[in-house]
């Protein structure tokens, strides 16, 4: 529809009311110092550091890297809310889109920032501080007369540029008047962003050499990979490619590594605070920089035999738009074109580890020599039931009177009823991991393992097989070095 009119009017923003908006994008410290490193990876920068004062009176974060800097009037132009249009195209290692973030980043956090820069031996540092635009109205910020007063401006090198934030109103956890919990607070916030920076950026701190050095108080983070990358017990379907109009979209399905093929640390890594249950489904990565991390986003149910399934999407910048990228670079919505192709992919990778996973455990059942629980289907229900025909149970009910063997059959009858199967449901989605079985001591081995060579030699089972035949019970085969000791004791009395 056409529009006439006879005249214009200009309607800018009320500074205080839109500068207090930016605030509530919905960053947390996590996301927020993401952002902050994306510019200074932008400014191709090699090294990033944090330092964080928490227990001052007046505490602060700086963010320091050794980029290319800016001059006055880029700096000024960087400090402009909405500096760059999203639509404009941009260098492909770019990771920013709006031109918001180091405003909507650093206003979620604290109430003064000041960006501290130097470029071609120009200093110059400027400060947004949210009380003064509230008291003014106005979209000004100041120039330090003297830069060397912004706290970290020691860090600054011939180059790069330091963000600091002070008036930490969001992170205090409004203990304002209480420097040991305050303290706490901060300290546990930065703990969590640790890990989370460790893991956006992975794909930048892995290499060698890394294309970035991060550091937090000094400390260098290592990445976390949730791929295990270059782990050999770690199983890789071949990457897919989908060629769309503004870039091209890439799949690769990767199954991690058994627990037990990898260290807790490596494991409690990669499986993050919630565990691996949670963090299993698609991880989309822009421009190498993550930007999901976990779930299916509908394609898929997460379940224990999925839990070690993971797909890495990686898109460039120039599909933003069509992504819906938000501002924090913390979500993203798949196009329905990438949705269906994504669905057949997911799908195929789900119903292949599904059928692994069931194959392995009806596995573990059928060449388990003589369990001790059988696993039964019935009513389209499965259940576990001590077996009572196993050789360890016959041969104690054989030396039991007429009058006991029907109450030593009740008691094994209900311990099989009284499988406590919610509770190990929820600590297996809890962490499959760390659900293990009791101990196992040597009397009550050598007693298992006693029974059942009389009841295989009884079967006309040659004792030179036995032994193999034994190390396929999972029992025994976890205390193998004990049974072994067991059976040629067993085998060289019986000879």
């Amino acid at each position: 529809m056409d529009i006439s009119a006879s005249q214009e009017i200009e309607l800018p923003p009320h500074a205080a009311s839109l500068i207090e908006g930016l605030r509530d994008f919905g960053y947390s410290l996590d996301t927020s110092l993401a952002d902050i490193v994306d510019n200074s990876i932008t400014a191709c920068a090699k090294r990033i550091d944090i330092y964080a004062d928490t227990v001052s009176d007046d505490p602060w974060i700086a963010i320091a890297d050794n980029g290319h800097g800016m001059t006055r009037t880029e700096l000024l132009e960087a400090l402009r809310p909405g500096t760059k249009n999203p639509r404009d195209e941009r260098d492909a290692k770019d990771l920013g889109r709006f031109g918001l973030g180091l405003k909507s980043a650093s206003f979620s956090q604290c109430r003064q920032l000041t960006v501290l820069t130097r470029k071609d031996g120009e200093t110059t540092a400027a400060v947004w501080d949210l009380d003064r635009v509230g008291e003014t109205n106005r979209w000004s910020a100041a120039i330090l007369d003297d830069p060397g007063t912004v706290p970290s401006a020691e860090h600054l090198g011939d180059s790069g540029t330091i963000v600091v934030w002070k008036k930490l109103d969001r992170l205090d956890g409004g203990y304002k008047n209480d420097d040991a919990k305050r303290t706490q607070t901060l300290n546990a916030a930065l703990s969590r962003a640790e890990r989370h920076l460790r893991l956006v950026f992975h794909r930048y701190l892995s290499g060698s050499p890394a294309r970035i050095s991060l550091y937090l108080n000094h400390v260098k983070l290592d990445p976390i990979d949730p791929f295990a990358e270059g782990h050999p017990a770690r199983q890789l379907d071949s990457e897919e490619f989908m060629k769309l109009s503004n870039g091209v979209v890439s799949f690769k399905c990767v199954t991690l590594p058994h627990h037990k093929k990898m260290s807790k640390q490596e494991w409690d890594d990669i499986g993050g605070p919630e565990g691996h249950q949670r963090s299993q489904g698609l991880y989309v990565y822009r421009a190498d920089r993550l930007i999901i991390a976990g779930g299916w986003l509908g394609l898929a149910r997460q379940a224990e035999s999925t839990k070690l399934c993971r797909v890495a999407v990686d898109i460039p910048n120039s599909m933003d738009a069509d992504w819906k990228i938000d501002v924090k670079k913390a979500s993203a919505q798949l196009p329905p074109i990438v949705k269906n192709k994504l669905k057949t992919i997911v799908e195929r990778f789900v119903s292949t580890s599904k059928r692994t996973y069931t194959r392995r455990g009806r596995k573990l059942i059928a060449d388990d020599q003589l369990p001790v629980w059988n696993r039964v289907l019935q009513d389209d229900k499965i259940i576990f039931k001590p077996d009572l025909s196993h050789p360890v149970f016959q041969d104690f009910r054989d030396r039991l009177g007429d009058d006991l063997k029907s109450d030593f059959d009740a008691c094994i009858r209900l311990i099989g009823s009284s499988l406590p199967v919610e509770t190990i449901h929820a600590d297996i989605i809890g962490g499959a991991e760390k659900v293990a079985s009791d101990h196992l001591d040597d009397e009550a081995l050598s007693l298992q393992v006693g029974a059942l060579i009389t009841s295989l030699l009884e079967g006309g089972i040659s004792a030179d097989v036995i032994p193999d035949l034994l190390k396929n019970n999972v029992v025994l085969r976890s205390h193998w070095d004990r049974t072994q000791k067991i059976i040629n004791k067993y085998l060289e009395e019986d000879a």
